[in-house]
């Protein structure tokens, strides 16, 4: 079964790519929305999780190739992947991202730049890695020859996690780029990492959590990460437990599907299990989702 799905945006190519499978708890995932409403859309097991893929996107862009997000890695262990339900293992040794490159004909060593949306752990985990053999579990670069790009006020939350943020923060995941000198910080409420690829600021999930917005030739694809992580998320109430400031993702959604509904942009869900994505359409009740594109 392949692990990419290839979408072309205008003389862009875009892969979205599977680097696996976690489970978390579904009354986290939809915060104030009832049991009985979500699951109907996504059933949960009997520890009350919900099945949600690991969707990264490869880019082939001029400048070389451009990664956003990497997955949850190599490096948790066995009583980590039991409480997230993680299934990320791919052939050989290798993660379910590392086949999904493979599959493309790219190994890591290839990726020009990583871009992190945010720096929790099943967006970062995959930026480095430890080898199995070396008994010293010494956490290397997943990607060597990369720039990885963060925002620079998420490094900094990151780095002054409290109770209630610091479970989704290990600093394993950033601080050797910072100490290789390979993590490239970037300000503001918007930018362009290489043209045609750009970032915008979507407060909510974490306050400098960044979407992604591909633009090229007239056609845009948004890449929301964890401000709409599923097309159950669609609905501007469905958001997140997780979401450390919800009121502010209400608003920064609102203002992805005012601008992406007026210029016709397709998303990459990151999270959805079954639905790639599809393109932004205003229905009677609000957003929804044209072109569905279903598959990993």
């Amino acid at each position: 079964m392949s692990r990419v799905t290839t979408l072309q945006v205008g003389k862009l190519t875009v892969h979205a790519l599977d680097a696996g499978m976690q489970q978390l708890d579904g009354g986290a995932m939809f915060g104030v929305v009832p049991k009985p409403l979500w699951e109907r859309r996504i059933g949960a097991d009997a520890r009350n999780r919900i099945p949600l893929t690991m969707r990264p996107l490869l880019i082939e862009h001029d400048d070389g190739l451009v990664l956003v997000d990497t997955g949850l890695g190599n490096k948790d262990s066995a009583k980590f992947h039991d409480i997230y339900g993680v299934e990320n293992a791919g052939a050989n040794g290798r993660t379910a991202l590392e086949d999904a490159l493979a599959e493309l004909g790219h190994s890591p060593a290839d990726i020009a730049i990583v871009l992190d949306t945010h720096l929790h752990f099943d967006h970062a985990g995959g930026n480095t890695f430890i080898a199995a053999d070396d008994a010293e579990r010494r956490v290397q670069l997943a990607f060597p020859n990369a720039r990885y790009i963060a925002h620079r006020r998420e490094f900094d939350w990151a780095n002054t996690a409290n109770e209630r943020t610091s479970a989704s923060y290990l600093p394993d995941n950033y601080h050797p780029l910072m100490n290789a000198g390979k993590l490239e910080l970037i300000d503001g409420p918007a930018g362009t990492i290489v043209p045609g690829i750009g970032v915008i600021v979507t407060p909510g999930h974490t306050p400098w959590h960044m979407s992604v917005l591909i633009e090229s030739a007239g056609e845009g694809l948004l890449y929301p990460a964890d401000t709409i992580p599923t097309a159950h998320h669609l609905p501007l109430p469905w958001i997140m437990g997780y979401d450390v400031e919800p009121l502010r993702t209400l608003e920064s959604k609102r203002a992805l599907y005012t601008r992406g509904i007026a210029e016709g942009w397709r998303i990459v869900f990151e999270h959805d299990a079954e639905t790639v994505g599809g393109r932004l359409v205003q229905g009677e009740r609000g957003v929804e989702l044209g072109e569905r594109l279903t598959g990993k």
